[in-house]
């Protein structure tokens, strides 16, 4: 039986079978021996390749029986609907009645589910935020914890809420860590190389069959939304290769940033489609666009809620991918009879969650451009320089004037931003 490669127990072997489970998933494959090893993992694979699987089998054959003064296995998800997805595959795989499973909604009243996690639990399923919690409130014992999971780590990374996950990870002495994801990128990185131990990386990248004919696309994949307006000024100097770009944005507060931002350098050959201020340059008809000698490039906002008709227009940026990812994908299908064009997209590691998404849903992944070797990374812009202002007049002297310590001059000046960093680093 193909189930057999998985060294399950039989009364697991059952379950997957009663369950309409044919054979393992390549993630699970590459998982379980290591799972049940005890090694720290990182286990990437786009949605639906079977993460979830994969842990809920190896967090009931390391626990086997229930009953213990303390949970043994902390599950971390971004969100009510993950909980209860994780809550289903449990009791469908589940056969140890002994085993207690609890969830940590992030909306439910604590004082109960602090009472419930006392009563007896062996599992906790909670979003990060919600167990932190309950763990200062003192309802969440970690010291008998053998298994930190956190899945879909890159969502939450999107949601902000690293520090949770951080803390409750350094909370507990020593456990192993499984983290699953879709991507991996820098922020996910910066997150877990705080608790993880030597984690071996486990990667699967299965797509769907390919559905959809498109349109020629590139990625370029930034820090920060800085870099894309960088990104983009600098590509948009090349007039007679860009002759006539639409380029999309999430919102129109957005779309008023990005054009003063191309504004500085291009002046009136950008504009606004459907603008919020009236004194901006702007067009309420795509045609009149088209048609315009003078403007080559144009802003429109996602939020407007309006289908814009490509054609004609040889390049489609998306400076942000787009929430849905419906969105970008109907502007990127290849029309019959439709003219050469390119879709260019401008992804953050935040944003690289919906790319693979988007990637699974057109069974094709989209090429990866190489950064300009003159583009002006922000992020990379960390210190700035300040003058001193010596004395003026030399002879300054007397008890309310000392000369400063040399060990206290300075010719630097930190940001907030950068002040916040080193303060998490050195905690």
């Amino acid at each position: 039986m193909l189930l057999d490669k998985l060294k399950l127990s039989k009364p697991l072997i059952k379950s997957m079978t009663e369950a309409g489970f044919l054979g393992p998933k390549e993630i699970q494959l590459k998982t379980m021996s290591r799972i049940l090893g005890g090694q720290d993992i990182i286990a990437v694979g786009p949605e639906g390749s079977g993460k979830t699987t994969a842990y809920v089998l190896g967090v009931l054959m390391r626990l086997k029986y229930g009953f213990e003064e303390a949970p043994r296995a902390l599950i971390l998800v971004p969100d009510r609907e993950r909980i209860d997805d994780v809550l289903a595959k449990f009791e469908l795989l589940n056969r140890n009645n002994t085993i207690r499973i609890v969830p940590l909604y992030p909306d439910g009243n604590m004082e109960a589910q602090i009472n419930e996690v006392t009563d007896g639990s062996d599992i906790v399923i909670a979003t990060p935020d919600r167990a932190r919690a309950v763990y200062l409130k003192l309802g969440l014992n970690l010291n008998k914890i053998i298994m930190f999971i956190v899945d879909d780590a890159a969502e939450i990374i999107k949601k902000g809420m690293q520090l949770p996950v951080a803390e409750l990870a350094r909370s507990i002495v020593k456990c192993q860590h499984l983290v699953f994801t879709e991507v991996v990128h820098d922020k996910l990185h910066l997150l877990i190389d705080q608790f993880m131990n030597q984690p071996a990386l486990l990667e699967v990248s299965e797509l769907a069959e390919k559905r959809l004919e498109t349109i020629d696309q590139l990625l370029y994949h930034v820090p920060d939304y800085k870099t894309k307006l960088n990104l983009i000024n600098l590509l948009m100097v090349d007039e007679e290769v860009f002759s006539k770009v639409i380029v999309f944005v999430n919102t129109r507060l957005t779309a008023e940033k990005v054009f003063k931002s191309l504004f500085k350098n291009f002046d009136k050959q950008v504009s606004v489609y459907k603008p919020l201020f009236f004194d901006h340059p702007g067009f309420d008809i795509i045609d009149d666009f088209k048609q315009s000698e003078d403007t080559r490039i144009l802003i429109v906002a996602d939020d407007l809620k309006e289908s814009v008709d490509l054609s004609g227009i040889p390049f489609v940026v998306h400076l942000e991918i787009p929430a849905e990812k419906e969105v970008l994908i109907s502007r990127i299908v290849k029309e019959s009879g439709n003219e050469d064009k390119i879709a260019i997209s401008f992804s953050t590691d935040i944003e690289l969650v919906t790319v693979k998404k988007i990637e699974q849903a057109i069974g094709q992944l989209i090429p990866v451009a190489e950064l300009p070797a003159d583009l002006v990374i922000a992020k990379d812009v960390k210190i700035k320089k300040v003058k001193t202002k010596a004395p003026e007049d030399e002879g300054l002297s007397g008890a309310a004037f000392h000369e400063k310590k040399e060990s206290n001059n300075k010719d630097y000046n930190y940001s907030s931003r950068e002040k916040a960093k080193m303060k998490f680093k050195n905690r």
